[in-house]
């Protein structure tokens, strides 16, 4: 009976291993304005750029990511279409938020390993912004 038991408990234990990674990769919502930590505070954000690009485009609203990485944002120089969604996404081991100087978009605090969304601009032109937490942390996304 034991080697009955032990054989049964190790196909659940592999059967739990195998649906883990399916169930991890359910945790972004994706659409809309969204935050793993705390919800932005205006609807109109700014656009997704790309981690590995020095300053991403966006043509029409496909969407621009931006990352926080060593207490800096990659790229620090980024571009996107009036409207577009940029998620920004926090890879340090501490909060940060991406603020506009004018305050035109905030993305709230974001805890570490997690994003959140926010919608460029209608008005194109540069936008200076920094992270409230850490004030040495700067970048610019221009809007065209």
């Amino acid at each position: 009976m034991k080697i009955r038991h032990r054989r049964t408990h190790a196909a659940l234990v592999v059967a739990a291993l195998c649906l883990l990674p399916s169930l991890t990769g359910c945790s972004d919502s994706g659409g809309g304005y969204s935050s793993s930590s705390t919800p932005n505070s205006s609807p109109s954000a700014a656009p997704r750029t790309s981690a590995s690009s020095p300053a991403a485009s966006a043509s029409g609203r496909t969407g621009v990511k931006i990352t926080i990485q060593n207490f800096a944002f990659h790229p620090a120089k980024a571009e996107a279409a009036p409207g577009t969604k940029i998620t920004v996404t926090n890879q340090d081991t501490t909060a940060h938020t991406l603020t506009a100087d004018d305050k035109s978009f905030d993305t709230g605090h974001i805890a570490p390993g997690k994003s959140a969304t926010f919608t460029a601009p209608s008005k194109s032109g540069p936008y200076s912004y920094h992270c409230t937490i850490h004030p040495t942390m700067h970048g610019t996304l221009t809007v065209r």
